[in-house]
């Protein structure tokens, strides 16, 4: 019996490695497929700039610029979308669309457009709010076999994809701001682009009993910005807050549904593979830490961390109605992972060892 018992152990386990590894391949042919559509439309917004355009919006893989991001308002090196004929245009939509979900591009539309809400709320601001002030910068040669990367920025939009001879995508940084948070006023009034991210957040704060609470709720102020501002590279935060393993299954929900809802930014194909890798590092240990006041209006902070990524949610600025929302990456910004993976496997291939 204890034999029979033991073969049929391992049939079910050599079963759940079968799923696992055909799930494995159809996610690896899903980013296969995703690059080649995001290198079509790459090519095809490229071609279409003139050669001014072109030298401008064009650098190379390895240059500094690619990794100099950031979310305030400032001049940036690319092409601006100001500048884009209409056809051109079409073509820097089209690309754009590839790049996000439709909720999330439609969630940077919304934020380009309280640009111009900014200009009525400034009028004499010392920043240019203009809702087509954003750029699209391409680093090396849009391919499936060489290492390139796309950069989509402007004023509260910074996005950052890496792609390393088609063999994943990188991501990160990512980030979202919203200012206001809540338009007051004007015929946009009650407009609240990040309103899902701040409301699930409450909603599982106030849902802690007294005893997870004193885990989960840090003493102070909620700070002035995200801990991690646009710094190039960064590490994990203090290990504080409560963990995933100790909310209750209602309670793990609510913070699975804001992971996912900062994730579905990105087309379903990079999502999911965030939230693999999320369930493979091990989901109990994903803390959540809250700092601030408890109700709308309150200036509050909150962020989830695990062992490879972190979400900054800031909404203390302008009386507590200005958002600033992030997803970094541990090991992955700007693709290092998936470089450090290819020159593993060149160093390997050569009998080298490691050359970093």
């Amino acid at each position: 019996m204890l034999f029979l018992s033991c073969r049929r152990l391992l049939q079910s386990l050599l079963a759940l490695a079968g799923i696992l590894f055909a799930q494995a391949l159809l996610a690896q042919q899903a980013q296969i497929e995703l690059t080649e559509a995001i290198v079509a439309a790459s090519h095809l917004f490229v071609s279409g700039l003139d050669a001014q355009q072109r030298e401008r919006a064009s650098f190379d893989f390895n240059d500094e610029e690619r990794l100099n991001w950031h979310f305030i308002p400032r001049a940036r090196e690319g092409v601006t979308l100001k500048e884009l004929t209409p056809e051109q245009l079409r073509t820097a939509r089209e690309l754009l669309q590839t790049l996000f979900s439709a909720k999330g591009f439609q969630k940077t539309e919304n934020v380009r457009d309280l640009e111009n809400v900014l200009a009525v709320l400034e009028p004499n601001g010392p920043f240019v709010r203009d809702p087509d002030l954003y750029y699209l910068t391409v680093f090396g040669t849009p391919s499936m076999v060489d290492a390139w990367a796309i950069r989509y920025e402007g004023h509260h939009l910074a996005f950052n994809w890496t792609f390393v001879q088609g063999a994943g995508i990188a991501s990160t940084p990512q980030f979202f701001g919203s200012n206001p948070a809540q338009v007051r006023d004007g015929e946009k009034q009650g407009t609240r682009v990040l309103a899902t991210e701040e409301d699930l957040g409450r909603q599982l704060l106030k849902s802690l009993n007294e005893t997870q609470r004193s885990e989960a709720v840090l003493s102070g102020d909620a700070p002035r910005d995200i801990f991690t501002a646009a710094q190039k590279q960064v590490t994990s935060l203090a290990d504080e807050g409560i963990s995933y393993g100790q909310l209750n299954s209602q309670q793990q929900e609510m913070l699975l549904a804001i992971i996912l809802e900062v994730a579905s930014a990105q087309t379903e194909v990079v999502a999911s593979e965030r939230l693999r890798t999320i369930m493979a590092d091990g989901i109990d240990a994903v803390k959540f830490t809250w700092i601030g006041g408890f109700e709308r209006g309150d200036a509050h902070y909150y962020r989830i961390q695990g062992g490879s990524f972190l979400i900054e949610y800031d909404n203390t600025q302008n009386d507590a109605n200005h958002v600033h929302l992030v997803w970094r990456d541990f090991n992955g910004d700007f693709g290092a992972d998936l470089i450090r993976l290819h020159y593993d496997a060149v160093a390997a291939e050569h009998g080298l060892g490691h050359q970093h």
